[in-house]
């Protein structure tokens, strides 16, 4: 890469498998100090196995398995960082699973767990990690922080049996923004990636191919997306609000609603002057899916 992340520290939330690992692992090959997050056990676990590659070519990495669910216990993930290395300085929030569903078949616990561990679990610990940054810039310090969000092509296109998901991930993208926009004043930026992927969480719907391959000419390699999320982790990137997909060799950037059509009234609307104004327009939502990527299906 053409920028080094040496002495920064960085919390990877959710990165013992999959993506998160693959993040954490470059993260450290690039010379950061990385928080490897994930629901480990008794000190034993996916997250430890992760630190322990990291520590096998000479990277610094401690393990944290307090879930990102809670006030308390994000706050605990942050406070492992300041903890074990002094500071923080980048944060890449993607713990998430999926409970796929078909919405008239979708139970309240499977709406809950996703917006709890995707929504609630972004927010928390970038609260947190937003209170440890104003502090320092507050303090007269000056700040370069990052934050790396997780959105996800259902929350930008929609996916069938994916209700629960894809507002977790909308809102995601939406929080992403707002909080840009509220943390640049404290040297604060941050950024989303809408990776597709094949992991352990995608393996039906991607294909059944190995999900923790690392393989650079397999396109759906999760590998593909941590230098998009290096690079965004950089102190010498400026790039802010934005939400990027990665797909294989590729890079899309989005942006937000924009209006299509529009229509006027001289007079106050009534019934039959909206649907003369609105004939002929779409009736349909198109989600736009981008061509030349492979749109997922739902696991269940």
């Amino acid at each position: 890469m053409s920028s080094s992340l040496a002495g920064r520290v960085i919390v990877v939330t959710g990165s013992g498998r999959g993506l998160g690992r693959e993040h954490a692992l470059l993260l450290a090959r690039e010379g950061a100090s990385v928080v490897v997050n994930d629901l480990d056990e008794d000190g034993h676990g996916p997250a430890h196995d992760v630190v322990k590659e990291i520590h096998a070519f000479g990277g610094q990495a401690v393990a944290d398995s307090h879930s990102v669910t809670t006030w308390d216990s994000a706050a605990q993930i942050v406070d492992t960082a300041i903890s074990a290395f002094g500071r923080l300085d980048g944060l890449v929030c993607n713990a998430g699973f999926l409970r796929d569903r078909m919405l008239v078949n979708m139970t309240d616990a499977e709406w809950d767990d996703i917006i709890k561990v995707h929504q609630y679990g972004t927010f928390y610990v970038l609260r947190h990690a937003a209170a440890h940054w104003r502090g320092r810039h507050k303090a007269g310090e000056e700040v370069n922080a990052s934050v790396v969000t997780t959105t996800a092509i259902s929350g930008l296109h929609s996916n069938v049996g994916q209700v629960n998901y894809g507002a977790a991930k909308a809102a995601i993208a939406l929080m992403t923004v707002s909080a840009s926009r509220e943390l640049e004043r404290y040297g604060v930026r941050v950024n989303a990636i809408s990776p597709l992927a094949r992991t352990r969480l995608t393996v039906g719907s991607l294909g059944s191919g190995d999900h923790g391959n690392s393989d650079p000419d397999d396109s759906l390699s999760p590998a593909h997306a941590s230098p998009l999320v290096a690079w965004l982790l950089s102190p010498e990137c400026a790039s802010n609000s934005q939400v990027y997909g990665v797909f294989g060799r590729q890079i899309h950037r989005y942006t937000g609603w924009t209006s299509a059509e529009s229509a006027t009234a001289e007079e106050d609307w009534t019934p039959d002057s909206v649907a003369a104004a609105l004939r002929g327009w779409p009736d349909h939502y198109d989600p736009g899916f981008i061509p030349g990527l492979p749109e997922p299906t739902p696991a269940s």
